[in-house]
């Protein structure tokens, strides 16, 4: 591990603690709720270009590593690098295999040297990234030329079935933010990678009721990580409100939540 590695000042702010904690906890639960998840990344790999053959993948917030595995499965003998900010989740991660080395690091900060990779994969992680333009600019440094960044992330919209329903009754964040998907495209654009294709998805799942969601959001350790959110318990009446709220949106399938998925795919000329 340690040829492919170069030390890096320690960076990690609290939100990202935050995000790396919550994460960890999840490991242990986080596949047995990860339906959007499996099907974004699926979605991801069909995406990636046909003569992509990498000698050296990254998987960049890999998780519990099911696309580790993946990817391993799509390029045979390549060598596989799978690296998280979450420790839990590599624990979780390693014993599974996949990748040959695991390593724990920063999207924003990547402990890998120049032109290391010829591929990076990304499924539903950068959106926790507080500067995405860092990502980018790693992901710039660390790709071999032709090499190809491929991405999923959640835009604004996502969940707002959620938000709506918590804005009717306290006006607080419940909700995580995410970026627009404008910001995406300006930043892509001025990264110094081309851009293959970038368009945006909606992905709506449906669930008996807001528990089971909310259940669901706290298993795979994407429950509210947001500054400003409430502290403490919520009060009873108000989750009832909520819930009262988020009845309206009721479908014959069920209450619906709505995931805005952008898809990326960038190439390092």
């Amino acid at each position: 591990m340690t040829d492919l590695s170069t030390p890096k000042p320690p960076s990690v702010l609290p939100d990202k603690r935050q995000v790396a904690a919550s994460f960890s906890r999840a490991a242990g639960s986080y596949d047995s709720v990860a339906e959007l998840q499996r099907s974004v990344g699926n979605e991801l790999l069909a995406r990636l270009p046909a003569q992509c053959n990498p000698s050296r993948w990254l998987d960049l917030g890999s998780g519990t590593g099911y696309f580790s595995r993946a990817l391993a499965q799509a390029f045979g003998r390549s060598e596989g690098i799978a690296l998280d900010i979450a420790e839990g989740m590599l624990r979780h991660a390693r014993p599974l295999g996949g990748a040959q080395h695991f390593i724990a690091g920063d999207a924003e900060h990547l402990p890998l040297h120049d032109q290391s990779c010829g591929l990076i994969f990304s499924s539903l992680a950068v959106q926790w990234c507080a500067d995405f333009a860092a990502v980018l600019s790693e992901a710039h440094r660390v790709l071999q030329p032709g090499g190809v960044f491929a991405f999923a992330s959640l835009c604004v919209g996502t969940l707002y079935e959620l938000r709506d329903s918590w804005q009717a009754v306290d006006g607080q964040v419940h909700v995580n933010r995410f970026r627009h998907e404008d910001d995406y495209r300006k930043l892509c654009a001025a990264s110094g990678l081309r851009v293959r294709s970038l368009d945006v998805r909606p992905q709506v799942l449906h669930y008996p009721d807001v528990r089971s969601l909310t259940h669901e959001l706290k298993a795979l350790g994407a429950h509210n990580l947001n500054p400003g959110r409430p502290n403490g318990l919520t009060g009873r009446e108000r989750i009832m409100g909520m819930v009262q709220a988020y009845e309206g949106f009721r479908e014959d399938a069920g209450l619906p939540a709505t995931y805005q998925v952008l898809y990326a795919v960038l190439e390092k000329n």
